[in-house]
């Protein structure tokens, strides 16, 4: 209540000259405060996804109303253009009265003018008129007259506005607006946003957890029938049908958890929380891939589609419904491992064995908990006693280590278990070497612990290992051994 009196106080001051008239979105914010909105809306209640359309028709002015009054956004948290910040502080000490003028909601313009403590008037959509172009042109020369502003803005849309301010700041990501912008007014100042290179785009996709799909290779490779080369060959496509999925995922995940994200000491740098991408490309790629996903699994055979098309589904609900939910969480989390072994044996006829599903069930619920034991030490580093992570307290720790170490040993016990059945002396000639096995994985399993105790566990366990010295040569000795018993 005292914030909005506040700026209802400041919107009646009469501002100072010079005038400096800023835009918000992807300007002094590197993102588009609508989708962000729209985003947080859908996360929190997303059967509103309905009612879109219908605001929409209403137009843009009324659709941003109609979601602003419904969502809070943590403007503290947003990623803003540091440079375009530093220069506007140092702009208002010397004199310079500074007007927010943004096409974005008066609502949320008004909560970031309230944090940043900057802005002597806000100008801003009121669900009537939508503030962009010439409708925000007329708003500024209506104010304070024809050049008798600067302006700050970074697309095209803003050159009308350009065409009539005395002076521009421009922040240009692609070098290209610049120089249409010299065109109608002078420039005053040029902050080079960083445009997303191919690697930033390539970082949203997540590549580094394509190396789980290596899982489908799991049934042939427990079948002893590598060698054969149709059946590899399908598995190949396979698992590009599974990056291709599994990336989609990880980019509905991302835009659902920007909020989250950037809490997190290191997820912050997510390219979508960072603002290094605009929201419209996870938006447009998401769909884009799953339907390469369909299209590659459906070349191998319809088992294979619905293994994509099953993974997606459970995919899509931890990330909208279960991530949240304790102990469910981790069991999906292992689950989402364990379609992937099913995955493959679609692709190749082969139906995993019983030992397989066995040894993935314990293995996976402990990398599940490993995963969420580590967030939450990292949690208590930065937050202290009063650390939680995606619903765990961290007086849980305790026990999700107890459980998650339960886990990964009674995976060794069913290795050692499958070790001495006829199966086993069946497939390996020297099965006896197999038994070295044990003491391999007892180690790795305890060592991932160890490393997730002493709060050193990033994100992902699996990523952890492929990056890890002593896990990758544990894993070099496995195969090795493996190699050695057939």
């Amino acid at each position: 209540m005292n914030a909005s009196l506040e700026v209802r106080a400041i919107d009646s001051i009469s501002v100072r000259q010079p005038i400096l008239a800023v835009d918000l979105d992807r300007t002094l914010v590197r993102t588009d405060l609508l989708l962000e909105s729209t985003l947080e809306l859908l996360t929190q209640r997303p059967w509103f996804i309905f009612m879109l359309p219908f605001w929409w028709m209403r137009g843009r002015a009324y659709l941003k109303q109609e979601v602003a009054r419904r969502v809070s956004l943590d403007v503290a948290v947003l990623p803003y253009e540091n440079e375009l910040l530093a220069y506007l502080k140092q702009r208002r000490a010397e004199g310079c009265a500074l007007v927010l003028a943004t096409a974005a909601d008066q609502r949320i313009a008004r909560q970031v003018a309230d944090h940043l403590n900057l802005f002597d008037r806000v100008l801003a959509s009121d669900g009537v008129t939508n503030l962009t172009g010439r409708a925000k042109r007329d708003r500024l020369v209506c104010e304070f007259g024809k050049n008798g502003f600067a302006y700050a803005g970074n697309s095209r849309r803003d050159l009308p506005v350009w065409a009539c301010a005395q002076r521009a700041i421009v922040v240009d990501s692609g070098g290209q607006i610049s120089s249409c912008v010299k065109s109608v007014v002078t420039i005053d100042r040029i902050f080079r946003s960083s445009s997303p290179g191919f690697f930033v785009w390539l970082k949203a996709l997540r590549p580094q957890h394509w190396a789980k799909n290596l899982l489908l290779f799991a049934p042939l490779l427990a079948a002893h029938r590598i060698g054969e080369l149709p059946l590899l060959s399908k598995l190949v496509v396979a698992v590009l049908a599974f990056a291709c999925v599994t990336s989609s995922g990880y980019l509905i995940n991302d835009l659902h958890d920007l909020n989250v994200d950037r809490h997190h000491p290191h997820k912050r740098q997510r390219p979508f929380a960072a603002g290094d991408l605009p929201l419209s490309y996870g938006l447009v790629m998401s769909p884009i891939l799953f339907g390469l996903a369909c299209l590659l699994g459906n070349a191998i055979s319809s088992l294979l589609l619905t293994s994509v098309v099953t993974y997606f589904g459970l995919s899509l609900t931890y990330s909208l419904f279960v991530r949240r939910i304790v102990i469910l969480d981790v069991i999906f989390l292992a689950g989402l491992y364990t379609t992937r072994i099913f995955a493959g044996s679609a692709a190749v006829a082969i139906w995993p064995s019983h030992w397989l599903l066995a040894l993935s069930t314990f293995l996976f619920l402990s990398l599940a908990l490993v995963k969420r034991y580590g967030e939450l030490c990292l949690r208590k580093r930065s937050d202290g006693d009063h650390a939680k992570a995606r619903g765990y307290d961290l007086s849980d720790a305790e026990l999700l280590a107890a459980m998650g170490v339960a886990s990964g040993y009674l995976a060794v016990l069913v290795l050692a278990l499958y070790i001495n059945s006829d199966k086993a002396a069946a497939l390996y000639d020297r099965y006896q070497l197999i038994w070295l096995l044990c003491p391999l994985l007892l180690y790795w399993i305890s060592h991932v612990w160890l490393i997730a105790h002493r709060g050193k566990m990033p994100d992902d366990p699996v990523v952890f290992t492929m990056e890890d010295r002593t896990s990758r040569i544990l894993i070099l000795l496995m195969i090795a051994i493996g190699v050695l018993a057939l």
